[in-house]
């Protein structure tokens, strides 16, 4: 572990590194990623939805196969894999997390396979995690992290958790103007709402702690998104965060799990390049504008004024997503297969892909960094050598 001047994260008995790698799919924190962070003492994240796309032999066996009772079960495979894989690279260092999206239709068999798996602590957005503790109530020594935006939403989580005589071990804050992917905002113009600021949402909810009486101490909150600098990363431990989440600057890191192509994307986007629409769960996304998204967004209106329910329109067969809005003719979503233009930004296929982004500039511009450099640099403020 690195030896830093800063507070340490304590997690389900460990002292780590006060950083989470986030996860990001489809395949874009895989085993590599997650077993590398976790190998150097921080918490490294596999994010569970479709990994079967770096299995070629999973792949093979799901070709041509439109039937998700054949492809969801390839996908447990592919999870069990990976988990495994990150805990043998990770070497009993740090912890390996697994990011399961609550908009996910398979999102229980994913927690019981990653707990199953060995993962050591179950990230859950995307939607309230009411539920997660029935999930995972067969694995009480797996951690259980809900991935949060507002002081309403933790609170409305913390209390339901409280009946079931369950306490989160860390709460993630996701800031929605700031984060890349799905972003926890009912619609795009309520991102940049007051109420998401880390400084209020901390505050509030270290006085719910206090009226709930909770030590706050038990629960480290994690804030997450435009967090790409040793200094807001200080400030946020300052203000008594336990440990900041940290995303696009992993995903572009040499052992990310994509494509290089991907993380040349994401590298050289700048700010005019990296924009919000709505996704086909219902959320907005934040992800640069690439050919296809822009092709996308020029015509979405059109599509949206299209939108009918139609399995056939389920490309991928996978039935991913509890609600689609291209398969369930949701007429707001988005009108698109997102596995497939996940799948290819994983390939980085440039043309075809969506390449989810969050907001801020990376702190080595456009340079690929081993991630050693990305942690020390977050801990310690200091620059590496160029390579």
């Amino acid at each position: 572990m690195l030896n830093i001047d800063l507070p340490l994260l304590r997690l389900k008995g460990r002292t780590l590194l006060p950083i989470v790698q986030g996860g990001m799919g489809v395949g874009i924190s895989a085993h590599r990623l997650a077993g590398t962070v976790a190998g150097l003492g921080a918490v490294g994240t596999i994010a569970s939805v479709d990994l079967r796309h770096h299995h070629p032999d999973l792949l093979e066996r799901g070709r041509r196969v439109h039937d998700k009772d054949i492809l969801n079960p390839l996908n447990l495979i592919a999870l069990d894999r990976e988990v495994r894989a990150a805990l043998e690279l990770a070497g009993g260092h740090g912890l390996v997390a697994v990011n399961v999206m609550k908009a996910v239709s398979e999102h229980a068999a994913h927690i019981r396979q990653a707990c199953e798996s060995g993962a050591h602590l179950i990230v859950m957005g995307a939607g309230l995690p009411l539920d997660l503790p029935e999930m995972a109530a067969d694995f009480p020594d797996v951690g259980l992290i809900p991935i949060l935006s507002d002081a309403r939403g933790i609170a409305i989580v913390l209390k339901k958790w409280m009946r079931k005589s369950r306490l989160p071990d860390a709460i993630v804050v996701e800031h929605p103007g700031h984060a890349g992917g799905h972003l926890g905002a009912p619609k795009p113009e309520d991102i940049g709402d007051p109420r998401f600021d880390f400084d209020k949402v901390l505050e509030q909810t270290f006085g719910l702690f206090k009226e709930l009486g909770l030590e706050r101490e038990k629960i480290p909150l994690i804030p997450a998104g435009g967090i790409n600098t040793h200094e807001k990363l200080k400030s946020l431990l300052t203000a008594g965060a336990g440990a900041v989440q940290i995303g696009t600057p992993f995903a572009v890191s040499m052992e990310g799990d994509a494509h290089p192509n991907f993380k040349q994307v994401l590298a050289e986007a700048k700010p005019d390049d990296i924009v919000t629409f709505m996704s086909v769960a219902g959320l907005p996304a934040r992800a640069v504008l690439t050919p296809w998204l822009k092709a996308y967004l020029s015509r979405e209106s059109k599509l949206q004024a299209r939108a009918k329910a139609d399995i056939k329109r389920c490309v991928a067969g996978l039935h991913c997503l509890t609600m689609c809005g291209l398969r369930d003719g949701m007429a707001k979503f988005g009108q698109f297969c997102i596995d497939t233009h996940l799948a290819a930004a994983l390939r980085g296929d440039v043309k075809r892909g969506l390449f989810f982004r969050g907001k801020e500039s990376l702190p080595f511009g456009s340079a690929i960094r081993p991630v050693r450099d990305i942690l020390e640099y977050f801990l310690t403020g200091r620059q590496p050598t160029p390579a």
